[in-house]
Formats: C-alpha cells, sequence, structure tokens
C-alpha cells in the first residue's frame, strides 16, 4: 500500500512529480506535499512510520521562515518563493496539529515551534481555503490538546467562512464562492468539524447545506464526476469534466466521513465510499487510478483515460483517503462512533 510513497521520499522529502513512477528529484519538494505525506505517515502502521515521520517533519521545520510564513517549493537545495501561498501555510498548520500528538517527542516539539510562529498570521486569512486548513487544524488542537483558549478564534474563522456563504449563495447556488475550483468539500468539512467542538447550530446548517449542494451536483450519474480544472465550474454555467485529480476526491471523501462522524446519518458514509470508488474506476472513464502494480496513483483522468504520472499529491490523497474512511468504519464497526 504504501511502496509507492516510500519510493517518492528521499532524506529531504517527499519529491514532488513523478515521469510514470519514476520520481523526478529536478522537480523539487513542496510543503504542500510535504505537511500532507506528514498526516498520511502518522497514519501509518508499517515500520518506516517514524523515519518518514521524522522526514516530512523536519522537511516542513526547514521550510518555515522566522516569521512562520512557509517557503513552499524547494529546488536544488534552495527555498524558491515562486508558489508560496496562504493554503500552504494551512497545510502546514494542520499538519502540525497532528504532529503534536505523534507519540515522537521531538516531532511533537517541533510542530509546537511551527504552530507558535505560523498561527497568529494564519488566524487572519481570508482565503476561503487557506482558512478551511487552519480552522481544521485549530479544531484539532481543541480536540486533542484541549486548547480550548482557541475556540474563540476558531469561532471567528467559522463565521468568516459563513459570511462568505451568505453573500455568494443564491436559489439554486449554496456555496462560499461564486465558482468552484479545487478542493471544494474542505469549506464544509472545515465547518463540520467546527461544529463538533462547538455544538454551534448555524455552522452546522450551512456545512450541510454546502455538502448537500456538492454532493447533490457531482453524484448525479451515481459516481464521483469531480470539478474539472479546465477552467473550474463557474456560477450558471456547465461543470467541466477534465482534468479530474486526486486531491478533490479525498477531500470529498473526508468531508463526508466528517459529516457522518457528527451527524451519524449513513448517507453520508456511503458517498463517502462512492467518493473513494472513483480511485478505483467507478468514475466518468471507467478507469482506476490506483496503480497496483506500483501502489501509486496516477495524477488525473484526463479525456483519453488517466495521465500516466503518478506524483506525490496523488498517491498521498489516496492513502489519505484510504486511512480515514478505513479508521471510521472500523470504528462503527467497533461502536465507538456513536449514532445521532
Amino acid at each position: 500500500m504504501y511502496r509507492h510513497l516510500v519510493n517518492m521520499t528521499d532524506s529531504t522529502g517527499i519529491i514532488q512529480f513523478a515521469d510514470k513512477s519514476r520520481p523526478l528529484k529536478e522537480s523539487g519538494y513542496t510543503v504542500d506535499d510535504n505537511a500532507r505525506a506528514l498526516v498520511v505517515a502518522m497514519g501509518m502502521e508499517a515500520e518506516e512510520r517514524e523515519r518518514l515521520i521524522n522526514i516530512y517533519a523536519r522537511f516542513l521545520e526547514e521550510a518555515q521562515d522566522s516569521k512562520g510564513v512557509w517557503q513552499n517549493l524547494k529546488v536544488d537545495g534552495k527555498f524558491l518563493p515562486v508558489i508560496n501561498s496562504e493554503d500552504s501555510i494551512g497545510r502546514g498548520i494542520l499538519a502540525a496539529s497532528f504532529a503534536v500528538d505523534c507519540g515522537i517527542p521531538e516531532t511533537e516539539k517541533m510542530a509546537r515551534k511551527m504552530l507558535k510562529k505560523a498561527l497568529p498570521r494564519a488566524l487572519q486569512f481570508n482565503s476561503p481555503r487557506a482558512l478551511a486548513y487552519t480552522l481544521l487544524g485549530v479544531v484539532n488542537l481543541i480536540s486533542c490538546c484541549r486548547n480550548l483558549y482557541l475556540l474563540p478564534k476558531a469561532k471567528n474563522m467559522a463565521q468568516r467562512l459563513i459570511r462568505l456563504y451568505e453573500m455568494n449563495r443564491g436559489q439554486n447556488w449554496l456555496w462560499f464562492e461564486d465558482r468552484l475550483t479545487y478542493c471544494n468539500a474542505l469549506l464544509p468539512h472545515s465547518l463540520f468539524s467546527f461544529y463538533r467542538v462547538s455544538g454551534d447550530s448555524s455552522a452546522l446548517k450551512v456545512a450541510r447545506d454546502t455538502l448537500n449542494f456538492l454532493i447533490d451536483s457531482l453524484f448525479q450519474k451515481g459516481y464521483l464526476n469531480i470539478v474539472g480544472n479546465r477552467g473550474w465550474w463557474q456560477k450558471e454555467s456547465l461543470i467541466p469534466p477534465y482534468d479530474q485529480q486526486p486531491v478533490d476526491a479525498a477531500s470529498v471523501v473526508l468531508a463526508c466521513l466528517e459529516a457522518f462522524i457528527v451527524t451519524g446519518e449513513m448517507e453520508y458514509i456511503f458517498k463517502a465510499q462512492t467518493a473513494y470508488d472513483w480511485y478505483w474506476g467507478k468514475n466518468i472513464n471507467g478507469v482506476p487510478l490506483y496503480n497496483e502494480d506500483t501502489q501509486g496513483c496516477h495524477d488525473a483522468l484526463v479525456p483519453d483515460g488517466v495521465n500516466l504520472n503518478q506524483g506525490a499529491e496523488a498517491v498521498i490523497s489516496f492513502l489519505m483517503a484510504h486511512q480515514v474512511l478505513k479508521d471510521v468504519i472500523e470504528k462503527k464497526r467497533q461502536r465507538l462512533i456513536p449514532a445521532v
């Protein structure tokens, strides 16, 4: 299951791109990929777990400057600012929020230091996805570390997302923006997560309305049909079918699972399973993206099949969806998730 993840990782971190399944070291390394890979590594039970956690955490520590900003791209031993973004900082915060409770003292210490530097800036973000990543990280800190002083900060971020929704919603458009782009399900996911620690009914309503709007739009044919990145989905236009990317499928899986945990409604776990099946061939092209021979994942669904390359983002997204779905189903089987 983890062979390609390990294959894509060297002593610096996880390499960004691949030529088919061969890592392209010259493509460099990103905070985006290493932050997500850190979360996946913490969900592993294999003997490689601690080694990979340390590699990805060290990369994040090295990439962060004194002001808490993560320099997103490293090529030829140098960090370059060309693809820095608030989203990258949010992903770093989310990964660090998991790492503070990973059971490895050195990594936990690194994570606390990174959060101390990054959180003050990130709490002021207005970009929807950066807000959502940061909110998920803050909720995680409230849940795992009982950092209740962060609850007002979380509420402020949730209210900013709700205001975006109120500004952009329409009769047949229940969304936070005037278009849908990448990782769309992340936005309702963060509000479901916030409800879990706050009991805020307005956050739950917006989370439910927006996720249901997304589900109704993307599952019309009985399988997940992701918003394509060739133009994205503009309000009052058709959803572009290509290219469909694995990271977007993972965001739907994770959001539906969070909705199930919060509400206990079985329909959400059924939709999470259907979204996960996208990787295995239940999609617009009828072809699998997960490659059982390499244990990698193809980068996208394209009009003539799949993109044959198997980069970091794709395999990490698949593994994250796989881990969380398996975990939720197992806990449900053991009745550790109560019915609501």
